[in-house]
């Protein structure tokens, strides 16, 4: 299956990575503005994959399955109005576009041309996720009330031009990163939301930085409540500079009959002798009040090839079947849409400082 990757920075390396485990893939072009970023994605592919400096060139001149979508938030929308029409399978990075209007837009534009649209929320294809949704759907848990959420991580990392420093672009820390964990929420909790609540700052990163005279504004920490209409309750505890945790997302489903929690480490994986510490799933029954903790391993090639516990690979694996075989994505445009306003609705309450409905 060829593929065409629009966007090639550090995401862009990534899907390339993965790709390149993907039995049957190959990335035949990649387009990117920046010459540095386009070029190193050209060298990583490897022999015959070509390079655009403009998406549109590459689309006209290369044949191809499928695209892969990676280019910074602010584009999508421009981005897949040009591939859409096209009729070819799509996997865009999360979030799908920057703002509800847009993500409706697009989803109407994908309708009228029966483009199948993958949405790469990597997180669901996180092995420990995997297995902690495994346990769910065999009554583990009981009846699910509560989902926790944390992240305690890094700052966001540099990008060409800093583009991610300033909402307008990124839509908002809530929905640029966080709209990963509004996906899981919704999945887990297998209702939408009805009110979401956040209060957030931005009070350590990036305060003394300046770009054309202008301070970065976004989020580097927040608390977020969401309501379901099944009456499931959730919660996100985000915190960006954090990078000292072992745990970097801990995703907790508690029911009536137990908690399960998921957790996946961090940059600070390691052990003092340089062994790296697996991914574990904990099982705390209510009835024995006896935890069981299981290390989930996922392979080393895997886990190489990305900065996301090997979903990304995971995703791609599913991604190649829809190619090579037709469907629907698992992760469709109403998922895109749902998680965006979220993180949306989160945004403004964070600003406001009021509950908004949904």
């Amino acid at each position: 299956m060829r593929y065409v990757l629009i966007g090639s920075g550090m995401m862009g390396h990534e899907h390339i990575r993965n790709l390149a485990l993907v039995p049957g893939a190959r990335v035949v072009a990649v387009s990117d503005p920046d010459d540095g970023m386009r070029l190193s994605a050209q060298a990583l592919a490897g022999d015959g994959c070509r390079a655009f400096a403009d998406h549109r060139a590459m689309l006209e001149q290369v044949a191809f399955d499928a695209v892969v979508v990676a280019s910074p938030n602010h584009t999508h929308a421009a981005v897949l109005a040009d591939i859409l029409p096209l009729g070819r399978p799509v996997l865009v990075e999360k979030p799908l576009a920057t703002t509800v209007a847009d993500c409706a837009r697009l989803a109407d534009l994908a309708r009228r041309h029966a483009t199948p649209v993958w949405v790469a929320m990597e997180y669901r294809y996180m092995p420990p996720l995997q297995r902690l949704m495994a346990e769910l759907a065999a009554g583990t848990a009981g009846r699910l009330r509560m989902i926790a959420i944390r992240e305690h991580r890094f700052p966001f990392l540099a990008k060409v031009g800093n583009w991610n420093r300033f909402a307008h672009n990124t839509g908002g820390t809530l929905v640029e990163k966080c709209c990963h964990f509004f996906d899981l929420m919704r999945l887990l909790a297998g209702a939408d939301a009805t009110r979401v609540y956040a209060s957030g700052g931005m009070d350590v990163n990036f305060l003394d930085e300046r770009y054309d005279g202008r301070r970065p504004d976004i989020l580097d920490n927040a608390f977020v409540t969401v309501d379901f209409a099944n009456g499931v309750r959730a919660m996100l505890d985000l915190c960006m500079f954090a990078e000292g945790s072992h745990w970097q997302e801990a995703i907790s489903a508690v029911g009536d009959a137990a908690r399960i929690d998921a957790l996946i480490p961090g940059p600070a994986r390691f052990s003092p002798d340089g062994r790296e510490r697996p991914a574990e799933l904990v099982i705390s029954p209510r009835a024995t009040k006896v935890e069981r903790r299981l290390p989930v391993e996922v392979d080393a090639a895997i886990l190489s090839a990305g900065d996301h516990h090997g979903s990304t690979y995971f995703q791609h694996v599913k991604f190649n079947r829809l190619v090579r075989e037709g469907g629907t994505p698992e992760v469709g445009l109403d998922d895109g849409l749902k998680a965006v306003a979220i993180g949306a609705a989160a945004e403004e309450s964070a600003r406001t400082g009021q509950a908004i409905a949904l």
